[in-house]
């Protein structure tokens, strides 16, 4: 259950109580496209009296925009998803370091830029689901999924996609990049169809009997548990999902993550909006709302997130990640990667 907005006022009552900046406004430039965060935003408005003005768009044009404005951006936040985009904020120029201790507390480690210009807030494991009739021995790990025995059987997104290029920075980080070239090769090798459409469409690809593997984000299959998901969610029980890699590096994560901007005009309500996100109530709500896992550890799983089971994350340092990205876009124009 989600705590009331009583209890999310009481459990920001000690940040805002030696907070001056608990009034006025705070220009949120957001690319999270999820109704349910609406939430997220009125707590934080009723707790604090600071309104929320918000600007919504994809990654990409938010970011550009405020390269644009400049030092007259009105930008105080930047609410977007992925490590990819998260580091392309910083590399433009238009997040700052915060200094925060409840930030420091709070998120580990691995999910906060070495310059603390960004935070991560919520999780979202990338793993391989399977027909449960047709693959009696699904793949274990990432470098499984790249063998000959799977070939013409898996479903996967683009090379533009920043999921996937995240994970295969994750995998240079891990491995170096001989190993994730000829990894990105097998993957290609191993295609059913040419990359098409969302993660969704992956899992439809299941379904529909275009192939037998594909990877995924997790909240995407964790929201056709919860909830009327078209393609997916009538057949959803035969599916199987696997954690690659659970002995040894784990399950890749990516992130959702927020940087107070560089300009930023409001920047104590910035800061304590971040502080925020990474209370208990929040961090439940990113699950209980969007099927996502906390950053905070602890912090309880809505039902669909926790029915896919315990499982090993990996707890790679995210910020190192960030520095792979584009050797990991070379690779893949390399390798073929449509």
């Amino acid at each position: 259950m989600l705590k009331s907005s009583t209890c999310v006022a009481a459990a920001l009552t000690a940040l805002i109580a030696t907070s001056a900046a608990a009034e006025g406004e705070l220009n949120l430039y957001s690319s999270r496209h999820y109704d349910t965060d609406e939430r997220l935003y009125s707590d934080f408005e009723e707790a604090t009296g600071i309104t929320i003005n918000r600007i919504e768009g994809k990654a990409d044009e938010l970011i550009a925009r405020m390269e644009a404005e400049g030092a007259n951006s009105p930008a105080d936040i930047l609410l977007t998803v992925d490590t990819s985009r998260l580091a392309r904020a910083k590399d433009a120029g238009i997040l700052q370091s915060v200094d925060s201790a409840v930030l420091e507390d709070r998120i580990p480690a691995n999910l906060q830029d070495n310059d603390n210009q960004w935070f991560g807030f919520s999780q979202r494991g990338r793993i391989i689901f399977f027909d449960k009739e047709n693959v009696a021995n699904p793949p274990a790990t990432y470098a499984d999924l790249a063998k000959p025995e799977y070939k013409g059987l898996v479903c996967i997104r683009s090379s533009s996609n920043t999921y996937n290029q995240t994970l295969l920075a994750s995998i240079i980080t891990h491995e170096g990049p001989e190993a994730a070239k000829a990894w990105a090769e097998g993957i290609v090798t191993n295609m059913a169809r040419d990359p098409q459409g969302g993660d969704t469409d992956q899992l439809r690809g299941i379904v529909s009997g275009e192939c037998d593997i594909a990877v995924s984000n997790t909240y995407y299959f964790a929201r056709a548990i919860r909830k009327d998901v078209k393609g997916v969610s009538s057949e959803i029980d035969s599916i199987g999902w696997v954690f690659p890699n659970n002995d040894s590096t784990g399950a890749h994560m990516n992130l959702s993550g927020a940087g107070v901007a560089a300009n930023a005009p409001n920047k104590d309500n910035a800061i304590l909006f971040l502080e925020y996100l990474a209370s208990d109530s929040a961090q439940q709500y990113f699950s209980a709302g969007n099927d996502e896992f906390p950053a905070v550890k602890g912090v309880a799983l809505a039902d669909s997130v926790k029915s896919l089971g315990e499982f090993k994350a990996d707890e790679v340092n995210l910020s190192e990640v960030a520095k792979n990205l584009p050797e990991a876009q070379k690779i893949f124009n390399e390798a073929g990667w449509k």
